[in-house]
């Protein structure tokens, strides 16, 4: 199983400014820039109707809601509506400014973004993962598929699992990249998972990506 570079449940001590990580993204360089995009059918794409609704439900609202935890580290996450199961390596920044993405040599890899809270904290938490490498699909090529109200299961290294509810799924072109949509706090404990997505050119590669944002509806 991969693990963060640093020490057990050590918080990385730099956290990226939103407003940075959003001004990457708008200069239209791929978030994961090693997915091939040569196969006879492309990764599902998100249907219009999949716009993420960005007003928290009543039932979150209420006393009942479950309550932010505190920082632990991701192992695995599972989509069981699109069969992932991986495990989850420490990603951050690049030696250019960009997120980074998982060693491309294990398809079945995902990174959380060591830049942003960690799952099931308050604010916004970041996985990432290629959607495809030149062997072939790769942990996040369904990503598209997935629908509101679908569970994304982050499993922490303090052995709790954060369970997150769908509520959107939206591919943005990266020369227009809503960085403070997708990053920016809401109130709740979220989860963006990102992949490549859109339309793609052997030149430069895929144009958008895909963003899937839930928020913690229960722990286990």
């Amino acid at each position: 199983m991969f693990k963060p570079a640093f020490a057990e449940e050590e918080r990385p001590r730099k956290r990226a400014p939103w407003g940075v990580i959003a001004l990457v993204l708008l200069t239209g360089l791929a978030l994961i820039r090693n997915g091939s995009g040569e196969f006879d059918v492309g990764p599902p794409q998100p249907a219009p109707a999949a716009a993420a609704d960005t007003r928290i439900p009543a039932a979150l609202k209420s006393a009942g809601a479950p309550q932010p935890l505190p920082f632990s580290m991701a192992d695995r996450v599972r989509i069981p509506a699109i069969r992932v199961d991986a495990p989850v390596t420490a990603v951050g920044l690049d030696a250019e400014g960009w997120v980074d993405a998982p060693p491309p040599q294990d398809p079945n890899l995902a990174g959380q973004f060591t830049g942003s809270v960690s799952p099931g904290e308050q604010g916004t938490a970041i996985v990432v993962g290629h959607v495809d490498n030149m062997q072939g699909p790769a942990v996040f090529y369904g990503l598209g598929s997935v629908k509101k109200g679908n569970h994304v299961e982050v499993l922490r290294r303090d052995g709790r699992t954060a369970v997150f509810e769908v509520y959107g799924i939206e591919v943005f072109e990266k020369a227009n990249f809503p960085g403070e949509k997708v990053y920016g706090p809401t109130g709740t404990p979220e989860l963006r998972v990102i992949t490549c997505g859109g339309g793609f050119s052997k030149q430069n590669g895929y144009d958008g990506n895909v963003v899937v944002f839930a928020r913690l509806v229960s722990v286990r």
